[in-house]
């Protein structure tokens, strides 16, 4: 057993049943501040027992970014010092093309990137993404779209790499390593979505039931996802929202244990879209309420609800309580989240100097990017 393994054995040992559900939640930063300040009375409530994720509180607060750390540190000391067992928050953002903030950089959408046919030039880009993160206190990104589109009249073709496979999955596979970096402390956990098939929604209606053959989903709807675990290591990964064969993916075992991590190995964290659990109940229908969506979503493997805990948070102590869920599958869930908040570093120093966050805003890439390489003046 690893030293990490050691220690989120006795750390889960401590934890009473409300503080193992608490890491599997989240919250957006809006509920926690006042007048773009952290309100340590207002976060009393949400944050008692820990939290597992604060979601996007660059976009939420659309602070400057020297503000975001300044909020994000305040927010962690609060964790580390106001909570019975200290466990720092993993903070996480949006970077589809770029870190979704006030101030940061943003490049072409996704779909104009894959045009380029130039790995090389995605990683250059995401090193760029990683250290404007890092330099503000988050720790995960919810990127890159592994999607393999081919209906045009889906809205969301511009967030993905377009509809040949191994383009995706090259393009993919780049911004994974480079977005993860040589070390996770210093790195953002990557997360690769919609797993899987969410870029042929009937009629081209996004979230709409996905009909694709098994054959065709493995060959070319799963085969980014897959390259992404055996290949680049991914660390995260998110549920799609429709559902295929009448299994929305939020509750698939096939998907998110069978597949993902029973035959590739995956043994990251995997978490929802927004709003995806209650949305099993609310929108497929396949749960009665709230307490059942927790439970179809948990046993099925997916480990931590985002934007704010909504289904995990009393509605999953129900299931737990009533049987539905065994507590070996919820401690399961905690370890994973437990075990990425030791991989990054966060025990070990959880804050960030808000005054370094300006001078990495304008980051540029430390080498000439390959078209450029190429290019030749007299023609331009």
């Amino acid at each position: 057993m690893s030293n990490i393994q050691n220690k989120v054995k006795a750390l889960i040992s401590k934890m009473t049943l409300a503080e193992k559900v608490a890491q599997l939640g989240s919250t957006f930063a809006t509920p926690l501040i006042e007048n773009g300040k952290f309100a340590p009375a207002k976060a009393a409530a949400a944050l008692k027992n820990g939290i597992g994720h604060i979601s996007a509180p660059a976009m939420n607060a659309n602070l400057p970014l020297r503000e975001v750390a300044i909020l994000i540190n305040a927010i962690q000391k609060y964790l580390v010092e106001k909570t019975k067992l200290g466990i720092p928050a993993i903070i996480h953002e949006e970077c589809l093309n770029g870190f979704r903030a006030r101030g940061a950089t943003i490049f072409p959408q996704n779909i104009g990137l894959a045009s380029t046919w130039e790995p090389d030039l995605i990683g250059r880009i995401t090193q760029v993404i990683r250290q404007q993160m890092r330099a503000t206190g988050v720790h995960q990104g919810l990127a890159p779209v592994l999607d393999v589109t081919r209906d045009p009249r889906w809205g969301r073709v511009e967030e993905t790499f377009g509809e040949d496979p191994y383009l995706v999955a090259r393009m993919g596979v780049a911004y994974i390593r480079n977005l993860q970096g040589d070390d996770i402390k210093q790195g953002i956990v990557a997360t690769t979505k919609h797993f899987a098939g969410h870029g042929l929604p009937e009629g081209g209606l996004n979230c709409a039931p996905s009909h694709i053959p098994p054959r065709l989903f493995r060959e070319v709807y799963l085969y980014p996802f897959e390259k992404a675990v055996k290949e680049a290591g991914i660390l995260s990964v998110m549920n799609a929202y429709h559902e295929i064969d009448g299994i929305p993916c939020g509750a698939s075992e096939e998907l998110l244990t069978g597949i993902l991590r029973d035959e590739w190995g995956f043994d990251g964290v995997v978490v929802s879209d927004y709003f995806a659990i209650a949305q099993l109940s609310s929108i497929h229908k396949i749960a009665a309420d709230l307490s059942d969506a927790a439970a179809l979503a948990l046993n099925a493997g997916l480990d931590v609800e985002l934007p704010f805990t909504n289904a995990y948070g009393k509605p999953l102590l129900e299931a737990v309580k009533k049987g539905k869920v065994k507590m070996a599958t919820l401690d399961l869930s905690v370890s994973r989240v437990l075990t990425m908040k030791f991989k990054l570093g966060l025990f070990d120093n959880p804050y960030v100097n808000p005054e370094a966050t300006e001078k990495v805003i304008d980051t540029r890439p430390t080498a000439h990017l390959p078209w450029r390489q190429r290019a030749n003046p007299s023609s331009c």
